[in-house]
């Protein structure tokens, strides 16, 4: 039977093989802004680097996130029964983890990035509280239900992916003038002027750019909730049923459920992506993405069956241990190479170029957290995380000193 040490090897091992899918989806974000990104033609990009944007898409776009947020849900569950062996109030502990997650996700959006999931993270755990103690039969029973309304909402035409939701906010005409004015303030504006463009300016219906109001953020971000819930779910099911326990001995299960997701998921979201209209086009852009993600998660699984291979994974581990305060670095890096107080290069680099500075940026969080975990034992922010998840204003019972103790 594998050991609670190695399951969570596993864990931290997919959790970090998430984090690089992220950053290599997240660069498009970071290079052409949240709506530049489905409108390349805007930025004249060349033929080979539209190949490399269809690539992206379908491999690491949509697929990356989901699992970061089936391991979110995994880890509520394991935190949970931590909390509980250590004899201390768990819906208290994980309610001040959800309020620490929301502080730093409204600090990360405001004042660094638009593409914060901590803050949605946050206000999600706070929902996810009452499924915590519930039977892992009860859990799963909700997940399908939400999975086949969503499903029912994308076959209906309701939930068309990115694309068709850009398309219903925005009017074509004065969606242009918007990412070429986006492009303009990024790449050369100050930090207050990105600041102030990036939280209050947002893609107009009408003819000028207009001021986004709480209640639209609210509403959208209730929207986020609503799509990514089921993957939470389904983490805290498999928590719950130990699918990561004895891996050795689920080598042909993980095997046959990787090429299974993973063939599914490519071929719903390459039709997803290269189909002009259609149902099913706004079907596979809802359930393609989910698949694929699930096809990654049971192969990274599969991987460590192979104990030979394990210590190979050693970066993804390190990475994945430190993932909160990688996350937050990713942003850091990026937006000082793109914005106007960096570098400026918003809009400039180029797909390909883009994801080769990922594969960089990532490498070097592998080898920078695989030292940085010779020395410490948490990364910054896990520390004041779990400072702050643990810290009572109670003062703690003195252990009665045994003899054995003394001597």
């Amino acid at each position: 039977m594998e050991s609670r040490k190695g399951r969570i090897h596993t864990i931290d091992g997919i959790r970090g093989l998430s984090l690089f899918g992220i950053l290599c989806a997240n660069m498009l974000i970071f290079q052409y802004g949240m709506y530049g990104q489905w409108k390349m033609e805007v930025f004249h990009i060349s033929m080979f680097d539209h190949w490399m944007n269809d690539f992206l898409s379908i491999v690491f776009v949509g697929s990356s996130m989901p699992i970061f947020t089936f391991l979110f849900g995994y880890s509520l569950v394991m935190m949970g029964s931590s909390l509980e062996r250590k004899g201390l109030p768990v819906k208290w502990s994980l309610f001040k983890r959800a309020i620490f997650l929301i502080i730093l996700g409204v600090l990360h959006s405001t004042y660094l990035w638009e593409g914060d999931i901590l803050l949605m993270y946050g206000i999600l755990s706070i929902f996810l509280l009452v499924f915590v103690r519930r039977r892992a039969k009860t859990i799963l029973i909700c997940a399908i239900g939400l999975c086949l309304i969503l499903g029912g909402l994308a076959f209906m035409g309701m939930m068309n992916g990115p694309e068709g939701v850009l398309n219903e906010l925005s009017n074509p005409q004065v969606l242009t003038p918007y990412i070429e004015k986006t492009t303009e303030v990024y790449s050369s504006g100050t930090y207050a002027e990105i600041k102030e463009y990036r939280n209050n300016i947002y893609p107009p219906e009408g003819d000028t750019p207009e001021k986004d109001t709480f209640g639209e953020k609210f509403a959208m971000t209730l929207l986020g909730i609503l799509v990514i819930m089921p993957m939470f779910l389904i983490g805290m099911y498999a928590a719950k049923k130990q699918w990561f326990v004895d891996v050795a001995e689920k080598s042909k299960r993980y095997r046959t459920l990787a090429i299974t997701f993973i063939v599914g998921g490519l071929v719903l979201k390459g039709y997803a992506q290269f189909a002009v209209e259609g149902v099913l086009k706004g079907t596979g852009g809802i359930i393609g993405p989910f698949m694929l993600s699930f096809g990654y998660i049971f192969l990274m699984a599969l991987l460590y069956t192979n104990v030979s291979f394990r210590n190979k994974l050693k970066g993804f581990e390190a990475v994945g241990k430190l993932s909160l305060t990688n996350y937050i670095l990713q942003t850091v890096i990026c937006t000082t190479i793109f914005y106007g107080y960096g570098f400026g290069l918003f809009g400039k680099l180029g797909v390909t170029l883009g994801f080769v500075l990922s594969i960089v940026i990532y490498t070097l969080q592998v080898v920078g957290s695989y030292y940085y975990l010779q020395h410490f034992k948490t990364g910054p922010l896990e520390f004041i995380n779990r400072k702050w998840v643990y810290f009572s204003l109670k003062r703690k019972k003195k252990r009665p000193i045994l003899e054995e103790q003394i001597l």
